[in-house]
């Protein structure tokens, strides 16, 4: 009888500690957030909220940038990202009008959040709660961009080819006052560009420069600028950056990109009897370390295609070309080309790797 006993304790200690592993293994191997909400196709049909913080969240009620506007055409379109809150959406059409009454022909936008927010299937750390929006250096053309168009064209870097310095052959005022308006707006909290391209406003900028406080140099950001908004009413979860100050950024501060972060680094040397590390694997976002609202966004029904764009009251009666896209293909946006060529062929714009660089707060603010 006792041989009966200890087989079946025997057993049963087996089958727990069978049952924890697979449970820790099914935990290791939850599927990671960005394949769950970069497969979305559309909004969530739920009111307008951010989820969390810019580089950790999700969006509710979102709203699509139309692709075509009277001053904007929308970029990379397979990688569906031109989705965000309504404000930060109804910011972006105002900032259109503004920036083309003062000589910038019209807006070409890149990539602002996916359908639901959530980390991005490819690139960003950010945009993920509907608040950050990539606009281009580059003006928009006397044209309308076919689909493949929009695919391949190559934004430009406002600096001269070699350097971290803005080249004066490429950049105008109309440069200049397109950042001054879209500063300007009370809801834009920060804008983030080239260290360069903070320096050339620093040297130029005459009368009122106030606004570049919200002109926040950054690592990459000299093909577009990244505008970003504060938390909005009705997003109770949001979670809000700490505020820029009044300190309009052209003094120590700005000296420590070309003194330290772009200055040319010192070669190590390497102790052959040092064994090699192996490098650690990042760990991967899951749905479990979004906020808690990101579960019911991921799984709530769609907003109908036809109800998923937000367009100004002025701008309602404005249809553009016919454009002919391919239905939405999540392996497109695997696919999809950088929004400047060449990029990483230069290591002087080479981002850092994404685990090195504190996002999305600049230094060395």
């Amino acid at each position: 009888m006792m041989h009966y006993i200890k087989n079946f304790i025997l057993v049963a200690l087996i089958t727990s500690v069978t049952i924890g592993a697979v449970g820790d293994n099914y935990a290791f191997a939850e599927k990671p957030a960005k394949q769950l909400f970069g497969y979305k196709k559309l909004p969530a049909k739920t009111s307008a909220a951010s989820h969390g913080f810019y580089s950790k969240g999700c969006l509710g009620g979102g709203v699509g940038m139309p692709v075509d506007g009277p001053n904007w055409q929308v970029m990379r379109l397979s990688r569906n990202r031109r989705w965000g809150h309504p404000e930060l959406i109804k910011t972006v059409q105002e900032l259109s009008f503004k920036a083309k009454a003062d000589g910038w022909n019209g807006i070409l936008v890149g990539d602002i959040s996916q359908p639901r927010g959530g980390p991005m299937l490819t690139g960003h750390r950010s945009h993920q709660i509907g608040l950050d929006a990539d606009l281009w250096f580059t003006p928009m053309p006397n044209k309308r961009y076919t689909y493949r168009e929009r695919e391949d064209t190559s934004a430009i870097s406002m600096l001269k080819r070699g350097t971290v310095y803005v080249d004066d052959k490429k950049w105008t005022k109309a440069h200049e006052r397109i950042l001054y308006h879209a500063a300007k707006f009370p809801k834009v909290e920060r804008i983030l560009v080239h260290a360069g391209i903070k320096k050339k406003l620093c040297d130029t900028v005459k009368g009122d420069r106030s606004w570049l406080n919200k002109i926040r140099p950054y690592y990459g950001h000299h093909y577009h600028f990244h505008v970003r908004i504060g938390c909005q009413p009705g997003s109770p979860n949001c979670k809000r950056q700490n505020p820029t100050g009044s300190d309009i950024g052209c003094g120590k501060k700005l000296d420590w990109w070309f003194n330290v972060a772009f200055a040319p680094k010192k070669p190590k040397k390497k102790d052959p009897n040092k064994p090699k590390k192996k490098p650690k694997k990042r760990r991967v976002t899951t749905l479990s370390d979004l906020p808690n609202k990101c579960k019911a966004v991921l799984y709530s029904s769609a907003k109908s295609a036809n109800r998923s764009e937000f367009r100004l009251p002025s701008i309602t009666a404005f249809a553009g070309p016919q454009l002919v896209q391919p239905e939405f293909d999540p392996s497109a946006a695997l696919r999809s080309r950088p929004i400047e060529a060449g990029a990483v062929s230069n290591k002087i714009f080479t981002l850092l790797p994404l685990a090195n660089v504190p996002i999305p707060s600049p230094r060395p603010y």
